[in-house]
This record gives C-alpha cells, sequence and structure tokens, in this order.
C-alpha cells in the first residue's frame, strides 16, 4: 500500500493542535495563513464567550467557507449578547453569502435574537429590515404577528411589507386584519401588496 505524504503545512497544523492553548493563543491562530489552524482555533474557542468578538471580527475576512462554517457553529454554542450583535452586524456586508449564512445562523440563536429584534426592525437600512423579517420565521413568540403588523402598519418600503405580509399569511390571525386592510389602502397601485394581502385575510377569515 502507498503511503500519502501529508504536506508540510499540515504536518506543522497537527502538532500545533497537540499543544495546549491558552484563550489568547487560539485567538492569535484565528490570524494564521493555514486555514486548518484557523479552523481547530475556532472549534476550541466555541467554548470561550470572551472570543465572541474575535471570531466575529475574523468572520467578517475569512475567505474559505469550511472555516466560515466552523466559526459560525462556535458563535452559535457562545450564543451570547456579543455573539448576535456581531452577527447583525454581518447582515450589513457587501458579502451576500456571509449575509446569508449570518441570517441562517440567527435562526439558530432565537431566544437571544429576540431581544435585539425590534431595533433591527426598525433600522433605516430597509434591506436589513429585510433581512430582519427573514429571521423572525424561526421566531416562534407571541410577540412575532405584533411585530409584522407594526412592519406593515408603519414601513415606508413596499418590499419590507411584502416580505412581512408573505408571513403573516402563515401565522398571522384575526388581530392582523385591520393591519391588513390598512396595508391594502397604503398601497394599493402595487399588484403584489394586493394578492399578498389578500391570500393572507383569506388565510386567517378562513379558517386557513
Amino acid at each position: 500500500m502507498a503511503f500519502i505524504k501529508k504536506k508540510a503545512s499540515e504536518i506543522v497544523a497537527v502538532e500545533e493542535r497537540k499543544r495546549t492553548r491558552e484563550i489568547p493563543d487560539l485567538i492569535a491562530s484565528l490570524e494564521d495563513e493555514n486555514p486548518m489552524a484557523r479552523r481547530w482555533a475556532a472549534r476550541d474557542l466555541g467554548d470561550c464567550p470572551e472570543a465572541a468578538s474575535a471570531l466575529v471580527d475574523r468572520l467578517k475576512r475569512e475567505q474559505v467557507v469550511s472555516v466560515r462554517e466552523v466559526i459560525l457553529t462556535a458563535l452559535i454554542r457562545i450564543g451570547s449578547a456579543t455573539a448576535v450583535e456581531g452577527l447583525a452586524e454581518c447582515l450589513r456586508s457587501e458579502n451576500a453569502a456571509l449575509r446569508n449564512e449570518a441570517v441562517e445562523t440567527m435562526k439558530q440563536l432565537p431566544d437571544e435574537t429576540a431581544h435585539i429584534m425590534h431595533r433591527l426592525l426598525a433600522d433605516p437600512d430597509a434591506d436589513l429590515r429585510i433581512f430582519a423579517v427573514n429571521i423572525l420565521e424561526s421566531l416562534r413568540y407571541a410577540e412575532v404577528e405584533a411585530w409584522l403588523i407594526e412592519v406593515i402598519t408603519k414601513d415606508p418600503e413596499v418590499n419590507v411589507c411584502a416580505t412581512a405580509v408573505d408571513l403573516l399569511s402563515e401565522v398571522g390571525t384575526q388581530q392582523a386584519v385591520d393591519a391588513l386592510v390598512g396595508l391594502k389602502a397604503r398601497f394599493e397601485a402595487e399588484l403584489y401588496i394586493q394578492f399578498a394581502s389578500d391570500l393572507a385575510l383569506k388565510r386567517i377569515l378562513g379558517g386557513r
């Protein structure tokens, strides 16, 4: 049987992994040129809440998908306010993949994300408000319907309201009826708003 010769960088990374490293060493390894070393560091830092900021900082710059995946998993394990705030910052990134990863990760932290949801829904950036509505899909709280009603009542952007009314079609109750009727009046020239609102009203009033 032929033996596969390991690359020198892999050997160095394996030897480094065997050492007992303190948190500062692990954080420093997030900047290692070897992706394997960065992955191991991120994995180990998942048990260190104080490393959340460093993980988020690396996440914003990390180009290797497998490393980003481990960082996101570490942030889920940490699940702190700092981790969630950092993920929320990623929603403003020009990198579409990073934005989507942040949305999906925040869905895995419903309790922590709920604390900042009202602020996200009021953000000046309409795109960020849309991302926030998408995150609401996974938050099974009584407040979700109230948040969505507030969006379709007050948000000036038709695309934000369209995203919210789609979700109201799934979770809306009789409490949303007046807001849906008002939404139709506010955007009477928008065909999709008329269609989606009518669909939501039909499901609510028709008992699904």
